[in-house]
């Protein structure tokens, strides 16, 4: 078998890489500078002078395109007065700036705004601005027109990197605060869906189980107690247990921190086809007329919306049994074609008076933010013919519309 060999990677002492673009475009600005200097002699000013100048605003470009940590910003800074001593050197007393050169010194004003110290990056700039604003008098309108260029770029490449390191710590800040700030909500939602289980468990369930023990006591222990009073105590007992299994479910939601142990046994939620147990279950335990009606061909909705439509249900039939007890209620549940809409009406007396003048109780509430959660609306108030109706209406698409 042929031996696969490695490939060579070239690497300097000290583990860094092979020279990238920073060091090559260092080089060719360097060149080109020299060549424009060896251009443009003239033999005023000393070649090597000249060329002095040329590579000391070119060659710290190959320092400052590094990126700088550490110890390397000190560097970097040194590299950056280097650029900027040779520019104003090459600007001022000898007149021998290059292209190439302007195009180093204006990247090491950039490169020092954007990640050197601020008052560096201004300081750098402010010897251009100085000198084309002061220009000795017998200064030529080219050499001045140059000046002026010159401090303009100078000016603007170091406002454009201190604007650019201005804008990343804004972004950074912002992304900052939006992190503390989703942070303190998600922990200021945990705990209080944490008080509201603990007030529920401790206040609520134990009530409810009171309720239950309560019951099963009477049953048990009344003498002479009618068969039919059993059954009510019964009805009452598994009542009670049945909203505490509910409500033992809605803490397991509530505690996002409770283990598989402490979370009871989680069942559908209830709709529409559980509408029949419902009414049979309010049926028995009042002993009053209640009729489920459908109109239309049924046809599946959304599960918020029947969950929605359920819960309106239950809540309508403890308020008829509440406040008008062996009134018959009517459940209707008609199915339109882009709607579903749903009825409850008793024949009770109607609305108190407490109610008309002074406001809505909870379970109204409560059902009205319901609808509203399911893309609905409902209305409450008394019946054309007497008594007290609920209605909701539910858009929903007709197969149409679904498909």
């Amino acid at each position: 078998m042929t031996p696969v060999k490695a490939p060579i990677t070239w690497r300097r002492p000290g583990g860094a890489g092979p020279p990238e673009a920073p060091v090559v475009a260092a080089a060719l600005l360097a060149l080109a500078a020299a060549g424009e200097v060896l251009l443009r002699a003239d033999g005023r000013i000393p070649l090597p002078l000249a060329l002095s100048l040329a590579l000391g605003a070119t060659a710290p470009v190959a320092v400052l395109a590094a990126p700088a940590r550490g110890s390397g910003r000190r560097t970097a800074g040194a590299a950056a007065l280097t650029a900027g001593a040779a520019g104003m050197l090459a600007l001022a007393p000898f007149h021998v700036l290059t292209a190439a050169g302007l195009c180093g010194l204006l990247f090491a004003l950039y490169r020092t705004g954007r990640h050197g110290p601020k008052a560096l990056a201004v300081l750098l700039a402010l010897p251009f601005v100085g000198y084309a604003v002061a220009a000795p008098s017998g200064t030529g309108t080219a050499t001045r027109l140059l000046a002026v260029a010159v401090a303009a770029c100078a000016a603007a490449a170091s406002g454009a990197g201190l604007a650019r390191t201005a804008r990343d710590t804004a972004l950074a800040k912002g992304a900052t605060d939006r992190a503390i700030a989703d942070t303190l909500l998600e922990h200021a939602a945990r705990g209080e869906r944490a008080r509201i289980a603990r007030e529920l468990h401790d206040v609520v369930a134990h009530h409810i189980s009171m309720i239950a023990v309560q019951a099963e006591t009477g049953r048990l222990t009344t003498e002479g107690l009618p068969p039919a009073g059993a059954e009510r105590f019964l009805a009452i007992g598994d009542t009670a247990r049945t909203a505490l299994t509910e409500m033992r479910r809605l803490l397991g939601v509530l505690r996002g921190d409770a283990g598989p142990a402490d979370v009871p046994e989680r069942r559908p939620q209830p709709g529409i086809e559980q509408l029949v147990e419902l009414v049979d279950e309010a049926r028995d335990a009042s002993g009053a007329a209640l009729r489920l009606i459908v109109e239309g061909a049924m046809r599946p909705v959304d599960p918020g919306v029947e969950l929605t439509a359920y819960r309106i249900v239950q809540e309508a039939l403890t308020n008829a049994r509440r406040h008008a007890p062996g009134a018959a209620v009517d459940i209707e549940l008609r199915y339109a074609r882009e709607a579903l809409i749903l009825r409850v009406r008793d024949n009770g007396p109607g609305p108190r008076t407490t109610t008309e003048g002074g406001g809505v109780g909870h379970g109204l509430l409560g059902m009205r933010e319901r609808a509203a959660m399911a893309g609905g609306d409902l209305r409450a108030g008394p019946a054309h013919l007497g008594g007290f109706l609920i209605e909701a209406t539910f858009p929903t698409p007709s197969r149409e519309q679904a498909a």
